[in-house]
């Protein structure tokens, strides 16, 4: 077999050992290059004689042949390496569990172990607690409850029908967030994501509970800035740090030397989970009292004002328990109603419910619309009172609750400013959203906190709200002014905004009247709010 070979002679040299010769086997003649003289002395260009001839391709290569090496090295490749990426792991579906396998997992969780606290059940870690976690327990829990100002003492030792019992597990699940490094086992990172995911609906209700009470003249938009200048994502390290928690949060660094989003993210889940599990063992007093005494709190703190805004003037007047006065969070946390009480919570309804009302019954609008309305909620509800006049008198509250609620603040508001659902429409907000969140985590146990927030807003959301009303056909009830009601008629994105109001208004009024029960009925009976109803064809 004869190959191409390329020869070029150089100049001689004197010394005998700079030119060097290179031999192959695949050329029968040296080729010889000079590299002290890479230049040609001779300006005419020399000649090369080239001889070129072809091979048979059907001839196997020599050994060393780079092109036989070239077509070994893309046959390889065409078999180990594919065209498309592997995916990553975490993305590869695996095989189901057969029965038995599910079965057990699901007995041996501590989710399933509290039968009478459904809720609190649902927030455990889904596998026992490892030898790890208690390192952890062992190493901060105690600082962490010195802290917060509980016993010292292990809470397996209170009784079964205590729901303090797994206080130690849900506070240390409270500190593990996604930056620290007990954060990477499973357990661990969904427990903390679902206290954190009903953390942040408990915080937003208590105070809308408490400046509800404390403000009765208020309309909601200052007390929204009073939270937000409370609990808001910037303000939450100095909370923090009021109560010495941050060596717990961030035990290698200083948090004053942090820049903002190192800082404040691990802050806001540690603080929305701690609220979490103290709502879950403690109940809403306890989450009043680690607000205002271990965090310190103070609403009339000059950095949470709200904003100065032109305010209508109120001549009506207010519930006597609120007169004259301003309501202390130990007088809200610790209240308890009255045994002849009409409602399940008697001052939050005055709060909300002007006693001016009364001027109302017996108008058109009572004698229309009231009792379609009414049968289409299914009130008033069946109550064992002992004095028929008791039941009478919460049925005629009732009416004027559901009047309010439909009024639209287009009509009276100028006049009176508390004549319209703003402020139960405030209420029905965030009770709405506290049980939607706990439905959703009693519902799905095996989720984490960020596919429930996900579902929860998806399902919140205003366009649907107004939709469930409208299905109902409640909307035709909606009490505008002339003007408005002009505006309105041929205008349906001006007219949505209302009815999902009015929609969440019903449910603060549920809730004042009968209770948490009730609002569960409103939601999942009535309105049927995980039911996402499409628009008709």
């Amino acid at each position: 077999m004869e190959v191409s070979s390329i020869i070029r002679t150089s100049t001689p040299c004197s010394s005998p050992t700079s030119n060097y010769t290179f031999s192959s086997s695949l050329c029968q003649s040296p080729i010889k290059i000079d590299i002290k003289h890479p230049k040609f002395r001779n300006p005419k260009p020399q000649r090369f004689r080239i001889f070129a001839v072809a091979v048979d391709p059907q001839q196997e290569l020599p050994r060393n042949s780079p092109q036989r090496l070239l077509k070994e090295l893309a046959e390889r490749k065409k078999v180990t390496s594919p065209k498309k990426r592997a995916p990553p792991k975490r993305y590869i579906l695996r095989p189901p569990l057969d029965d038995k396998k599910l079965a057990e997992r699901f007995l041996n969780s501590p989710q399933l172990s509290l039968k009478s606290f459904p809720l609190l059940s649902s927030c455990l870690p889904s596998s026992r607690l490892n030898n790890a976690d208690k390192t952890w327990m062992d190493e901060y829990l105690l600082e962490a409850k010195q802290a917060l100002g509980y016993p010292l003492e292990p809470s397996e030792s209170l009784g079964e029908d205590n729901p303090a019992k797994q206080f130690d597990t849900l506070l240390y699940l409270a500190f593990q967030h996604p930056s620290c490094e007990r954060a990477k086992a499973r357990h661990v990172k969904s427990g903390h994501s679902r206290l954190l995911f009903l953390g942040q609906y408990v915080l937003e209700f208590a105070f809308c509970e408490y400046f509800l009470q404390r403000y009765p003249r208020e309309s909601p938009a200052p007390m929204r800035e009073r939270v937000y200048g409370l609990i808001g994502k910037k303000n939450l390290a100095k909370w923090i740090k009021a109560a010495s928690l941050q060596n717990l949060i961030f035990p290698y660094d200083d948090m004053d030397k942090l820049v903002r989003k190192e800082r404040e993210p691990p802050v806001k889940f540690v603080f929305w989970a701690l609220f979490g599990a103290i709502y879950l063992c403690y109940g809403m007093p306890e989450v009043y009292r680690v607000l205002f005494e271990v965090f310190g709190m103070d609403p009339d703190d000059e950095d949470c004002q709200p904003k100065l805004r032109r305010q209508l003037e109120d001549v009506d007047y207010v519930s006597a328990e609120f007169e004259g006065k301003k309501l202390s969070w130990q007088e809200v946390a610790s209240y308890k109603p009255p045994a002849d009480s009409l409602f399940e919570h008697p001052r939050l309804f005055r709060a909300c419910v002007p006693p001016g009302m009364h001027r109302f019954r017996g108008n058109i609008w009572d004698y229309e619309s009231r009792p379609q309305v009414m049968r289409a909620l299914g009130y008033p509800l069946p109550s064992n009172d002992r004095i028929p006049d008791i039941t009478e008198a919460r049925n005629i509250e009732l009416g004027l609750g559901l009047q309010l609620c439909f009024l639209h603040p287009s009509k009276h508001k100028f006049e009176h400013p508390r004549f319209c659902y703003e402020r139960l429409e405030y209420l029905g907000q965030r009770i709405q959203d506290l049980v939607m969140a706990e439905r959703l985590l009693m519902k799905h146990l095996d989720a984490p906190g960020l596919w429930l927030q996900e579902r929860h807003r998806r399902i919140l959301m205003n366009k649907f709200c107004g939709r469930y009303l409208r299905a109902k056909y409640l909307h035709r009830f909606i009490i505008y002014s002339e003007q408005v009601q002009d505006a309105y008629e041929h205008n349906r994105r001006l007219r949505n905004p209302a009815t999902t109001a009015v929609q969440q208004a019903l449910h603060g009024l549920s809730y004042a009247i009968y209770g948490k029960r009730d609002v569960r009925r409103l939601m999942f009976e009535v309105f049927d709010f995980e039911q996402i109803q499409p628009k008709a064809v």
